[in-house]
C-alpha cells in the first residue's frame, strides 16, 4: 500500500515507491524496510566515514577498498553492507538516469545539519543503518520554517528505511528534511548518502 500525504511524499513497503520521484508532485518517497541490527557491530572498530565517487559499473571494488581502509572490519556484516549498498545505489542510478554517483558513509554524533533544509542537487537518497533516521515534515511546517516558526508535526525515518529527496535542482518545492539532534545522548548513527556525481 502506498500513502499519500501532504508534503507531498509517497510511502511504501514496497522499493517500487521510489520510483514515484519521478512523479512532478512527490518531493519525497520512502520505502519503509526493516534495519539489520547486526550492522550496528561494525561500529565497534570505530571506522573512518567514507566518501567517493564512482561509475555504477565500479561501485562494488570501490566500496571493498574504500571500507577496507576506513577501517571497516572484513566481516559478514560488511559484506552485507556493501551489497545493500550496491542494491540501491544500482536502484538510485536507474531513476535518476545516472552512470555515476558520489557516496557518503558517514559516523554521526553530533547535530549535523540540525536546521531543516532543502538539498542543492537534484534529487538524493538517504538510509540510517544504525540509529534514529531523517526528519522531514510537510509543505504546512516548511512553510512555518520559512517564517522562523517551530514545525507542529516532525516525523522521522526508521533505521532501515530509505528516502528519495527531491532537491533544489529538481522542484520549486523540494523535500525539507534535517539531521536528527542527537548532541549529548551518546547516539552513533551510521548513514548512506548517494547524490549524482558531481561533474568534473
Amino acid at each position: 500500500m502506498t500513502t499519500l500525504l501532504d508534503s507531498p511524499a509517497r510511502i511504501s513497503v514496497s522499493p517500487h515507491v521510489l520510483n514515484a520521484i519521478s512523479d512532478e508532485e512527490c518531493n519525497l518517497a520512502v520505502w519503509e524496510r526493516t534495519a539489520e541490527p547486526a550492522l550496528r557491530a561494525l561500529l565497534e572498530a570505530s571506522p573512518k566515514d567514507v566518501r567517493f565517487a564512482a561509475p555504477l559499473t565500479e561501485l562494488r571494488p570501490h566500496l571493498i577498498d574504500e571500507l577496507a581502509q576506513a577501517g571497516y572490519p572484513d566481516t559478514d556484516e560488511r559484506s552485507a553492507l556493501i551489497e545493500d549498498i550496491v542494491a540501491l545505489a544500482d536502484r538510485y542510478g536507474a531513476i535518476m538516469e545516472l552512470d555515476a554517483l558520489s557516496v557518503r558513509l558517514a559516523i554521526v554524533t553530533t547535530d549535523s545539519c540540525r536546521k531543516f533544509h532543502a538539498d542543492y542537487v537534484k534529487a538524493r537518497l538517504i538510509t540510517t543503518y544504525v540509529g534514529t533516521g531523517t526528519q522531514w515534515i510537510d509543505a504546512e511546517d516548511a512553510a512555518r520554517v520559512a517564517e522562523d516558526a517551530a514545525p507542529q508535526n516532525i516525523k522521522t525515518l526508521a533505521a532501515g528505511d530509505v528516502g528519495l529527496f527531491k532537491g533544489k535542482l529538481w522542484t520549486q518545492s523540494p523535500a525539507i528534511h534535517r539531521s536528527p539532534p542527537i548532541t549529548g545522548t551518546g547516539e552513533r548513527r551510521l548513514m548512506l548518502v548517494l547524490d549524482p556525481a558531481r561533474a568534473g
